[in-house]
C-alpha cells in the first residue's frame, strides 16, 4: 500500500500535469490568431476562403504577392511613418512625464497638494474613454480645430496614459530607490534635476521597459483614437489605413493578413527586445523590501 507521502507526492504530480495541459491549451487558443495570420498570408483569397487550415494553397500554391500589394494599397510606408512619429514621440513623453511626476509625488507625499493630485490621477483611470468620446471631438474639433494633427494625437495618448505609467513609477520610486542615494548626490553637489536623471532614472530601467512596451503596443495598434482625430489619408496610422482592404461586397483576405503582419512586426520586435524587463518592471513596486 501507498504511504500518505507518495499518495501526497502522487497528487502533486497529478496536479503539476494538469496545469501544464491547461497552459498549454491557453497557449494554444491565444497563439492561434497568429499562426492563422502567418500561414494564410502566403496564399491567394481563393485559397483562403476554400481551406484557411491548409499550409499552402492549392490553386496558386505559396504565393509572396500579398506583401507588394497590400503596402501599396494601404500607402505602407507613409502610414508606417505616421505610426513610428505618434508612437515613439508618445510613449517618450509618458515616460518622461509620468516617470517626474512620480519622482515629486513620492518625494513630496507629505504636501497635501501631492496627495490630492495623486488621488486624483488614480481616480481617472477608472475613467472609460468611450465616456469623453464624443466631448473630445467636439471641443478639439468644432470649438478649437485642433484635430487632422499628429501632435494633438500625440498629447492626447499621452494624457490617457500618464496616470497608468504614474502610478507604475510612483511604487517602483517608494520602494525600490533608496532615499539615501538622493541625500548622497545632493551632498555630491547634484540639483533636484540632476538627481533625478543621473541617480534615480537609470534605476528605473525595468518600469521604463515596461510602461514603453505596454503603451507602445497600445499606441501602435489604436484604431478609435486616431479614427476620430485624423481624417486625411496623409495623417493616417497602420490600423486605419487597413481598412482599405475591406470592401462593401467583398474584402482580399490575402491582403488583410499581409497588412496585418507588417502592422505587426515592430511591437513584435521591440518586445523581443525588452521581454526580460518585464516580469521586473510589472513587480517592481509589488513587494515592500
Amino acid at each position: 500500500m501507498m504511504t500518505e507521502n507518495e499518495r501526497a507526492a502522487r497528487r502533486k504530480k497529478i496536479a503539476h500535469a494538469l496545469m501544464w495541459v491547461l497552459l498549454l491549451v491557453l497557449f494554444i487558443c491565444f497563439i492561434f490568431p497568429f499562426l492563422m495570420v502567418i500561414i494564410n498570408v502566403f496564399k491567394d483569397k481563393s485559397d483562403i476562403t476554400r481551406d484557411p487550415l491548409s499550409l499552402i494553397g492549392a490553386a496558386k500554391g505559396f504565393i509572396l504577392t500579398n506583401f507588394p500589394e497590400a503596402m501599396k494599397k494601404m500607402n505602407f510606408w507613409t502610414v508606417f511613418g505616421n505610426s513610428l512619429i505618434v508612437t515613439v514621440c508618445a510613449t517618450v513623453l509618458t515616460i518622461v512625464v509620468s516617470s517626474m511626476t512620480a519622482f515629486v509625488i513620492v518625494r513630496n507625499g507629505k504636501w497635501k497638494f501631492c496627495t490630492l493630485m495623486f488621488s486624483l490621477m488614480i481616480a481617472s483611470m477608472v475613467i472609460p474613454f468611450q465616456v469623453l468620446m464624443v466631448p473630445l471631438v467636439s471641443v478639439y474639433g468644432g470649438t478649437l480645430g485642433v484635430l487632422n494633427h499628429r501632435i494633438t494625437l500625440i498629447l492626447m495618448h499621452v494624457g490617457f496614459s500618464v496616470s497608468m505609467a504614474m502610478f507604475m513609477f510612483h511604487g517602483a520610486i517608494k520602494t525600490n530607490i533608496p532615499l539615501e542615494l538622493e541625500e548622497a548626490a545632493t551632498i555630491d553637489g547634484c540639483s533636484r534635476w540632476q538627481t533625478f536623471w543621473k541617480v534615480v532614472f537609470p534605476l528605473l530601467k525595468p518600469t521604463v521597459a515596461t510602461v514603453a512596451i505596454i503603451n507602445a503596443m497600445a499606441y501602435w495598434n489604436d484604431y478609435l483614437l486616431p479614427s476620430l482625430v485624423l481624417t486625411k489619408k496623409d495623417l493616417y496610422t497602420i490600423p486605419i489605413a487597413t481598412q482599405a482592404f475591406y470592401g462593401t461586397y467583398s474584402t482580399d483576405i490575402g491582403l488583410v493578413m499581409a497588412a496585418l503582419l507588417l502592422a505587426m512586426l515592430p511591437i513584435l520586435i521591440l518586445y523581443v527586445f525588452l521581454q526580460r524587463y518585464i516580469v521586473q518592471g510589472v513587480t517592481a513596486g509589488a513587494v515592500k523590501g
